[in-house]
C-alpha cells in the first residue's frame, strides 16, 4: 500500500449521512480508510488497520486482490453496462452456470441481483408468486425467526427478527410471524461449534402452522447461522428438523446465506456444511469478493419450470433490476471464485478453525464476558452491559481496538469476529492479541 494521505481539512463530513451508524458520534472522532490490501486497511493518517471484519462479512478473498481488480479493469474497458431485459451478455450466462454448477444439488436456476437485501425480497416474490402459480393463492403468510437479520428492504425488515431495524418503520408487510431464535445461554453458553441442545426449537414451526393454518404459509426463511444478530449457530439437528416440517407442510425453506456463503464456514454454502437443502438459497457479500455489488438467489429447475408457462410472449416473472447480472459485478464475481478455487480458500478455513476458537474461547477471563460462540471462520462475544448504559461497552471495545489497529464489528454489547479467509496462522494471532489488548484496556 502506498504511504500516508492526508484528508483535506476543508472537506465536509456533514453531507454524507452514513447507514448504520451514530453519525453525531461519527463525526466527533471520525475513522477514514483511504487502502486496503489482503487483510489489511490504512487510514487517512497511514496506520495499519487488521480488518477482523472481512469488510462487513464480504471481503473473503482479502483486499484489492489483483485477480478481481484486474478482472474488474478489463471489463469496464470492454462493456461497461448491458440490460436484463429482453438482452444480455455471456458472462452471465456463465456466470449462472458456474453458481449452478457449486450450488447444492437441485439448485441451478441463478436469479441475479444488486445486494443480500435485494436477494431476500426476490426469494420471498418468488416464493408467493409460486404457489399462486400452483393454486394455492391462500399461501402468503412469510415466517422469519427472532433475531433473524435479512437486509432492509420492506421484505426483509418484516421477516427480520431484529427490533431495532424493524421499530422505525411501523408500516411492514403484512402477514409475517417468527420463530424462536435458537440462543438459550442457560442451555449452550460458551459452545464451541454447534450445541447440542436446541433441535426442538424447530418444532415451533407446528404451533404456527396450527395458530394460522396448514394452507397459509409460503415460506420460512433463516440464515444457517444467524450473522448480523450475534452469530447464532444452530443446534445439532435443528436444521434438519426444519426441512422436515417446511417438507410436511408443504412450506418452501428458505436459506439467507449472504454472510454463510463462499466459505465463512468452511464449505462454499452453509447448506453444504450443515447438509440441508432449501428450495431457495440467497447469496451476495463473497460472491464478489465486495468488490462490486451482486446478489443471487438460487432456485431449482422444477420451480422456475413452473413459471415457464403461458403464452410465449409473457414476461413470466414481473421482478428484477437495473443492475441484474451487471458487466461488472460479473466480471468480479468470475474473478472471485476463480481465486477461491486456485488458492484453496475454503480448506484453507477450515484448516484455521481450530485456531480461531480457541484462540475466541481464550478471551473469557478478558473482559466481563457472557457468553462465546463460534463456527468456521465466524465468532461472536457477549460483553456485560454497563447498567442503564446498553451498547456502551461495545462501542468501548470498537474504539480501543481501533486504537490497537484492528477493526472489528461490534452491534449493541455483542462483537462479531470474521477474518478474511486468507488470514495466515500469525496473521490470525496478531489479530487476537490486539483484541486481547483492547479488551483489556475498555473493561
Amino acid at each position: 500500500m502506498a504511504g500516508d494521505n492526508e484528508r483535506n481539512p476543508d472537506a465536509s463530513l456533514d453531507a454524507f449521512w452514513m447507514p448504520f451508524t451514530a453519525n453525531r458520534w461519527f463525526r466527533k472522532t471520525p475513522r477514514l480508510i483511504t487502502e486496503a490490501s489482503g487483510i489489511r486497511y490504512r487510514d487517512e493518517r497511514g496506520r495499519e488497520l487488521l480488518d477482523f471484519a472481512s469488510g462487513l462479512w464480504c471481503v473473503n478473498a482479502g483486499h484489492c486482490h489483483p485477480r478481481v481488480v484486474s478482472a474488474i479493469q478489463e471489463q469496464a474497458a470492454k462493456l461497461d453496462y448491458a440490460m436484463s431485459f429482453q438482452l444480455g451478455h455471456p458472462e452471465a450466462f456463465r456466470l449462472a452456470e458456474r453458481l449452478s454448477g457449486l450450488a447444492p444439488k437441485g439448485l441451478d436456476r441463478v436469479f441475479f441481483c444488486n445486494s443480500g437485501s435485494e436477494s431476500v425480497d426476490t426469494a420471498l416474490k418468488i416464493a408467493l408468486a409460486w404457489h399462486r402459480l400452483r393454486g394455492h393463492a391462500g399461501r402468503t403468510r412469510l415466517v422469519g425467526r427472532v433475531r433473524g437479520y435479512h437486509g432492509v428492504g420492506f421484505g426483509g425488515i418484516s421477516v427480520g427478527g431484529i427490533g431495532n431495524n424493524r421499530r422505525q418503520f411501523p408500516v411492514q408487510l403484512p402477514g409475517t410471524d417468527h420463530l424462536p431464535h435458537t440462543h438459550v445461554p442457560a442451555e449452550m453458553a460458551f459452545s464451541r461449534g454447534q450445541p447440542e441442545w436446541g433441535a426442538h426449537l424447530a418444532d415451533a414451526l407446528d404451533d404456527l402452522v396450527a395458530l394460522h393454518g396448514p394452507d397459509t404459509i409460503a415460506a420460512v426463511i433463516v440464515e444457517p447461522v444467524a450473522g448480523s444478530g450475534g452469530v447464532l449457530v444452530p443446534p445439532v439437528g435443528y436444521l434438519e428438523r426444519l426441512r422436515e416440517r417446511c417438507t410436511a407442510h408443504g412450506i418452501l425453506l428458505i436459506f439467507d446465506e449472504v454472510i454463510t456463503g463462499f466459505g465463512r464456514v468452511g464449505q462454499i454454502f452453509g447448506a453444504e456444511r450443515f447438509g440441508v437443502v432449501p428450495d431457495l438459497l440467497c447469496c451476495a457479500k463473497g460472491l464478489t469478493n465486495g468488490a462490486v455489488p451482486m446478489g443471487a438467489v438460487l432456485a431449482s429447475k422444477g420451480l422456475f419450470d413452473d413459471f415457464m408457462q403461458g403464452p410465449e410472449l409473457a414476461i413470466e416473472l414481473a421482478h428484477g433490476y437495473t443492475y441484474s447480472g451487471h458487466p461488472l459485478a460479473t466480471a468480479a464475481a468470475h474473478a472471485t471464485l476463480d481465486v477461491y478455487e486456485e488458492e484453496g480458500l475454503f480448506a484453507h478455513a477450515r484448516s484455521l478453525e481450530q485456531q480461531f476458537e480457541d484462540r475466541l474461547h481464550g478471551l473469557k477471563q478478558c473482559a466481563p464476558i457472557t457468553d462465546i460462540r463460534n463456527i468456521g471462520l465466524m465468532g461472536a462475544l457477549d460483553l456485560e452491559p454497563v447498567p442503564g448504559e446498553p451498547a456502551r461497552r461495545g462501542i468501548t471495545l470498537f474504539e480501543r481496538a481501533f486504537e490497537a489497529g484492528l477493526v472489528v464489528r461490534t452491534a449493541g454489547d455483542t462483537l462479531a469476529l470474521c477474518p478474511p479467509l486468507v488470514t495466515q496462522p500469525d496473521e490470525l494471532d496478531m489479530m487476537f492479541d490486539r483484541l486481547e489488548q483492547a479488551l483489556v484496556a475498555s473493561s
